[in-house]
């Protein structure tokens, strides 16, 4: 072997004694650097400490240090056997009314009423929403949600996808502002163009739904406005609707069958008549003023009795006598009609033709309505007219003023 080759050998076994060498010493470095911080604050804490103690005299009443740390002497408690005492005491939430439901095969009656109590809570409507538009009127509402109406009967479209449709618009337009008339059809077609996706089998084309605008809604317009409409409700699409709440009553006060509570045991005639009656209401925005649980409850009350009320719903009288009072006169118009019969449709099964939304005249309804209210309330202001016509007093009988 050559000396060079000797010297090569020499030098590279000496670089990695070199590289652990300045390993070793920097992490003997670095512990010390550490132990040294570590020191310091230590320090740092104990020079604290003094100081704390140090503001406070040597020894209080009773030698004791306030920096000191006292136990709290624990009391041991009894365990009360004797619960006579409490028997004036009754715990009960009377916000929930106890639930209507008969007993369920697959669920707990108690849970599902309270859920959905819970969800009428949640989706808020409101009939002041107008003041935000003050260029919109409580009519211009009554004939977009009228032809509405006759949409889905000409498509055949079921009673909740209608309802749906009007939640979606109430609630939207409560959380916009100055919305001009000329946008109403098209925010109306758009929530029933959602509602349709929600509840119907086979809903109707898009092309469909601006054909009906007569040319005032392209696709692209209701494909817009539908993203509009999704995020301002904040994708909360699911609310239990008033006629949803009336299938409910209906049932639970026709139920004979348990296992059968999901199939429909109610006269399909007695459904469409108060139907109606509910048609007719939503039209006028004073409907909002109510929760649609209490719409239904007062509407079904004006065809049955308040004990049917009690049993389906669990509400009493105190509870709708102020929206009952209010849809009187609604009734008187309904019942003034006479009887309505089911419609037949085609590809409609015999079971499910009292659940398609139909339409009549209820603009021409509404306005009977509206006349009566009024000539009630010009009635009740009027004063008395005694003996012909009023004539003021003579002159001689008028009394000084003080």
């Amino acid at each position: 072997m050559s000396r060079r080759s000797v010297r090569l050998q020499a030098r590279n076994s000496k670089q990695p004694l070199e590289e652990d060498q300045q390993l070793t010493f920097s992490s003997r470095k670095r512990k010390l650097e550490d132990h040294q911080k570590q020191k310091e604050e230590n320090q740092i804490v104990k020079r604290h400490q003094y100081e704390i103690q140090s503001c406070w005299p040597s020894t209080i009443s009773g030698g004791i240090s306030p920096c000191t740390l006292i136990e709290t002497p624990h009391k041991v408690m009894g365990i009360t056997e004797d619960l006579s005492g409490f028997r004036q005491y009754r715990f009960k939430n009377v916000f929930i009314s106890p639930s209507p439901l008969p007993t369920l095969s697959w669920g707990s009656s108690k849970d599902v009423w309270h859920k959905i109590l819970k969800k009428e809570s949640k989706y808020v409507h409101d009939k002041c929403f107008l003041l935000l538009h003050p260029t919109l009127k409580p009519n211009m509402r009554a004939i977009l949600l009228d032809w509405l109406m006759e949409v889905c009967e000409v498509y055949t479209l079921h009673r909740e996808t209608f309802y749906l449709a009007q939640d979606f618009f109430d609630r939207f337009m409560s959380t916009q502002s100055d919305i001009s008339k000329n946008l109403l059809q098209l925010i109306g077609i758009t929530c029933l163009f959602i509602a349709s996706k929600l509840e119907e089998i086979y809903p109707p084309k898009l092309q469909e739904f601006a054909y009906v605008t007569d040319g005032a809604c392209t696709e692209d317009d209701i494909v817009h406005m539908e993203l509009i409409v999704l995020k301002a409700l904040k994708w909360e699409l699911c609310p239990v609707t008033i006629i949803s709440w009336l299938n409910l009553y209906l049932q639970v006060d026709s139920l004979k069958d348990a296992p059968k509570v999901l199939l429909p045991q109610y006269s399909q005639e007695t459904f469409i008549q108060i139907a109606l009656l509910v048609d007719l209401c939503i039209l006028d925005i004073d409907s909002l003023s109510f929760q649609y649980r209490i719409l239904a409850a007062a509407a079904l009350y004006h065809f049955t009795s308040i004990k049917t009320i009690n049993k389906a719903s669990g509400l009493d009288w105190d509870s709708i006598a102020e929206c009952a009072n209010w849809m009187a006169p609604f009734v008187k118009t309904v019942k003034a009609g006479g009887p309505l019969w089911v419609k037949d449709f085609k590809k409609v099964m015999v079971e499910d033709r009292h659940n398609i939304q139909t339409h009549t005249n209820y603009l021409h309804m509404l306005d009977e309505v509206n006349s009566k209210a009024e000539c009630t309330v010009i009635g009740r202001q009027s004063p008395p007219c005694i003996g012909g016509i009023l004539t003021p007093p003579k002159s001689t009988e008028k009394s000084l003023p003080c």
